[in-house]
């Protein structure tokens, strides 16, 4: 006889028990044993509990391979879920295995787990564990499908059993969308979610939290008459009154300084969109900026030639908003712009506004305005500018480059990877909550009757096209830190805090995908004839980029090299990319004029016309402002049953070396926070969105 000590993990979050009944199959190289009923006196799988178990079998089984758990009806109870953590066993020979789990069995089923060692299919040789991971790879393809959300997105998860309603508009610029958009119920609360397999979907404590937080804000706004006002602001100092109990020194610093040129500048390099700007060698033609326009503006001595010459001239241009038509809200009709804003960076240190156009076309219609206009000119020019930011973060640095593009590599993991591969075992903390989250997303945001239709100038139609648009657009090399920074010419740029952490987390991720990657795969041809991990690759080319060869994503990879910036790239993309573009938003947004989402006159087409009274009236009504604000603030708050970071409670890697250098990845994280913690405190406005304890893991908010 031979004595097997079996430990198994329930997991901790609430209901993560079941009354069902357990049993055990062990299966080793030399043998299997019978299934075993898991049962001792009093309660069995309880939330948080290891029990502890003996199994005798027959015979020893050799080197342990595989188990599998069947969960089955117990007496009259109703169908019980359960959450399975671990299972861990103790060999006769006191050799302990790990066989991780962490997923849900919702029925009366039967779950398969390898032992925890991360293995390609080139390190297996023996038929069962061969066909086990075929078998795992093909029962997630016939669950899991790809599903088109928005003809030019990247495609999204297909939720089994459920279809949703779709929802039918024109648009004559996208004559393919004259079919049909998928929707999803504004009731986010439920229908948006409710079909989710429940591995994807978040914890107990996070859903409460979440939909909790909601409801009280979505009440106090509706007790006090905002989300029913379509009258103007009165007074700009009553868009204070929306968010009274939620400040920060942020959200204060930009309700005092909004108007300020030098913050204007400022949030280039550091605000919740700082990976727009470019340096500017030559001025557009469409641009047509003048030396004696902007001379007042620069040092004495200089000029804009002199200064393009020294690279002290940097151009942010919203060219991919042109064209765009809008819709009409609360019975207003709503204007929108694609303008060009010149900056110049002072020997101050300050990046200054210097010239902006409304327009990508230039006319006598079209003038640029300067800091020398008048007082409400130039502000409301530069708001136009705020505008136009709003579509360029939330559409495109927000939504697509990190939501929708982390749901695709999500999605082409689970269908491509098995449990045991390492490449699954390294990404699969960066993948957690997102599919839930952008569920979520998609019926707060783009639905008929969420955020995007009922509070942005563009409506749905508008909002998505801006997202093909960059989209059609996107490429690797974009994707790719280092060298983002050097294509805008922002490398050397001072005060760009954003850019200093951007590069300290990506090297700290890059040297830690690096020691895995190396560790599992010791050749360029382990890379290359690795069929999964090129399966996986091939899937995100395609529905994620759409097959669009100018992308320059790969469609294989072959040496170890190019495998460790891609594993990088998803990485950082499902994590600090998602930090940075989001854990500021209300900060920046709560004060609306800093970040307005529709704009009720048009651009304006003469100097010297605005007054404070124009301004207001073309400044977001109050119950469009407070919808924006409100979804915003639900998006932006600090999450609950949040993983920063680095650490990593689930057991996926049992071998020393990757346990090492996930120790060595934490360690200089940490090392990180500390020396922006260190600088920021030299700083009136500080710069924390990249500080590794507020990042999480994965998109999960």
């Amino acid at each position: 006889m031979a004595t097997y000590k079996v430990k198994v993990a329930t997991g901790t979050d609430f209901l993560s028990g079941t009354l069902d009944s357990i049993s055990l199959t062990i299966v080793g190289t030399q043998g299997e044993s019978h299934k075993q009923l898991l049962n001792h006196f009093g309660r069995d799988f309880a939330t948080g509990a290891v029990d502890e178990y003996t199994i005798q079998c027959q015979q020893d089984l050799g080197e342990l391979i595989i188990i599998r758990l069947h969960k089955e009806r117990y007496s009259f109870f109703r169908k019980d879920p359960w959450y399975c953590n671990y299972v861990q066993i103790c060999a006769p020979n006191g050799h302990v295995y790990h066989f991780p789990a962490y997923q849900w069995m919702d029925g009366y089923e039967t779950l398969a787990l390898r032992e925890a060692t991360g293995k390609t299919m080139a390190d297996d040789s023996l038929p069962i564990l061969l066909e086990h991971r075929q078998e795992e790879i093909r029962a997630k393809q016939d669950f899991y499908h790809w599903r088109v959300f928005v003809p030019g997105l990247p495609n999204y998860v297909h939720i089994p059993s459920y279809h949703p309603p779709v929802r039918r508009f024109r648009n004559p610029n996208r004559p393919e969308w004259n079919g049909y958009i998928p929707g999803f119920p504004i009731l986010i609360n439920i229908k948006a979610t409710k079909f989710l397999n429940s591995n994807l979907r978040f914890s107990f404590i996070k859903t409460a939290s979440f939909f909790f937080r909601l409801g009280p804000m979505s009440l106090a706004f509706k007790l006090r008459g905002l989300v029913d006002s379509k009258r103007s602001w009165k007074r700009l100092k009553d868009i204070k009154k929306i968010f009274p109990a939620n400040k920060t020194v942020i959200s204060e610093y930009v309700a005092e300084h909004w108007t300020e040129d030098t913050f204007f500048g400022y949030q280039y390099l550091n605000g919740i969109n700082p990976g727009l700007i470019c340096r500017c060698r030559r001025i557009p033609d469409k641009f047509p900026v003048t030396d004696d326009m902007v001379a007042p503006f620069l040092e004495e001595g200089t000029c804009l030639q002199a200064e393009l010459e020294k690279g002290n001239i940097y151009l942010a241009d919203y060219r991919i908003l042109e064209g765009i038509p809008t819709v009409e809200l609360n019975g207003q009709k709503q204007h929108h712009c694609a303008p060009l804003c010149l900056l110049y960076f002072n020997p101050q240190g300050n990046m200054m506004p210097i010239a902006i156009q409304l327009s990508q076309t230039p006319g006598p219609d079209c003038p640029i305005f300067l800091p020398s206009d008048s007082e409400w000119d130039w502000l409301l020019a530069k708001t136009w500018v705020r505008y136009a930011e709003f579509y360029s973060h939330e559409a495109i640095s927000h939504l697509l480059e990190t939501h929708l593009i982390a749901e695709a590599f999500c999605l082409a993991l689970l269908r491509q990877l098995p449990m045991c591969h390492p490449l699954y075992k390294l990404l699969i903390p960066h993948t957690r909550y997102t599919v839930q989250i952008n569920s979520i997303g998609r019926a707060l945001l783009l639905n008929e009757g969420g955020l995007s239709a009922r509070a942005m100038s563009l409506g749905l139609e508008g909002f998505a096209e801006v997202m093909v648009r960059a989209l059609s657009e996107l490429t690797y090399d974009s994707l790719y830190v280092p060298n983002d920074f050097v294509e805008r010419g922002v490398q050397d740029l001072p005060g760009y805090y954003f850019r200093d952490d951007s590069l300290a987390v990506w090297d700290a991720m890059e040297r830690y995908v690096t020691e895995i990657i190396t560790y599992y795969y010791p050749s360029d041809a382990a890379v290359e004839g690795d069929p999964e991990l090129q399966s996986w690759v091939q899937e995100i080319f395609k529905e994620c980029l759409l097959g669009r060869e100018s992308s320059g994503f790969p469609t294989c990879l072959r040496t170890v090299p190019e495998l460790i910036r891609y594993v990088t790239i998803v990485m950082y993309t499902c994590s600090a990319r998602h930090a940075a573009v989001n854990t500021g938003q209300l900060e920046y947004t709560a004060w609306m004029p800093n970040f307005p989402s529709s704009m009720r006159n048009p651009p304006m087409q003469a100097k010297g016309l605005t007054t404070l009274e124009t301004y207001m009236d073309t400044l977001p009504d109050v119950k469009t402002t407070c919808i924006v604000l409100l979804v915003l603030w639900t998006l932006s708050r600090e999450p609950d049953d949040k993983r920063p970071l680095g650490h990593f409670p689930d057991i996926h890697f049992v071998e020393e070396v990757p346990r090492r250098s996930m120790e060595a990845f934490r360690q200089r994280l940490s090392q990180i926070s500390h020396n922006i913690r260190q600088r920021n405190k030299c700083l009136a406005v500080p710069y924390y969105y990249l500080d590794p304890v507020l990042i999480e893991n994965s998109i999960s908010i």
